[in-house]
């Protein structure tokens, strides 16, 4: 293994590179960025963190001796109230959480609308544009939806656009380089839309114990079986995140 003592590594860049279980020792990683890193089992003694943001999946976080998550998921739920029904117990939940999301993101939409088209396309500060997070929804419902739950071998459009961290699967497409309009998303968003909205209308509890038959043919999620309660789940969870993230940048792109 490689050792850095006393070396001046400022700027460097680190993609797709395994760190586990190495050693930082009077490092400085002042303005540092971390992008899709694991930190499970990370300890860290005697920092300084100020001015530190984190978002992700967090769980079992100590700061100081105090499990913080708890804390945070009561702060989180206290400002936006509709977001413990993201998790719902059963059937009707789920279609209650859903009833919720829609009226949500068309105001979203809205507000997108109002916008000069082109920004729509724009990054805020390396994350998806407003009109990419629309697509990463397109094609969230196609794979936990329309593939996982009812089956469709190959649901896709060709504006989906998978997760950055997923590998290349022949048959799925990622087309980096579109640039669609509003509207032509938007069209894609309704269908998809309508899709959960009408599985959730004839979900029962007891289905919603159950797991999704094997899709055979090759592709994304994998060729087994899943719980129904994880794909529904999947689907809210990345509707709910994604309007976060999305209203956040909005904010930006509305100075511009």
């Amino acid at each position: 293994m490689a050792d850095f003592i006393k070396q001046n590594l400022a700027g460097s860049r680190f993609e797709d590179v395994y760190l586990t279980d190495a050693r930082f020792r009077d490092v400085d990683l002042k303005g540092a960025r971390f992008n899709l890193v694991d930190l499970s089992g990370v300890t860290i003694r005697g920092a300084l963190v100020a001015d530190v943001e984190i978002s992700g999946e967090i769980e079992n976080v100590r700061i100081n001796g105090v499990d913080v998550v708890p804390l945070v998921e009561a702060e989180l739920n206290r400002r936006y109230p509709e977001r413990a029904k993201m998790q719902p117990s059963d059937a009707d939940g789920f279609r209650a959480a859903w009833d919720l999301l829609e009226p949500l993101w068309q105001g979203t939409v809205e507000r997108a609308a109002r916008l000069d088209p082109a920004l729509l396309h724009e990054r805020v500060d390396g994350e998806w544009s407003f009109i990419e997070t629309l697509r990463h929804l397109v094609f969230a419902t196609d794979a936990w939806v329309s593939r996982a739950v009812l089956g469709e071998p190959a649901p896709w459009d060709s504006l989906d656009l998978p997760h950055d961290e997923m590998p290349d699967i022949p048959g799925v497409p990622r087309d980096l380089d579109a640039r669609p309009s509003l509207d032509e998303v938007l069209v894609l968003r309704v269908d998809r839309q309508a899709t959960v909205r009408r599985v959730l209308a004839g979900l029962t509890d007891e289905q919603l114990a159950g797991h999704t038959e094997p899709v055979l043919t090759p592709g994304y999620p994998e060729s087994e079986s899943f719980p129904l309660r994880r794909c529904l789940g999947a689907v809210l969870i990345e509707e709910w995140e994604h309007r976060q993230y999305a209203e956040r940048d909005l904010a930006v792109l509305e100075t511009r």
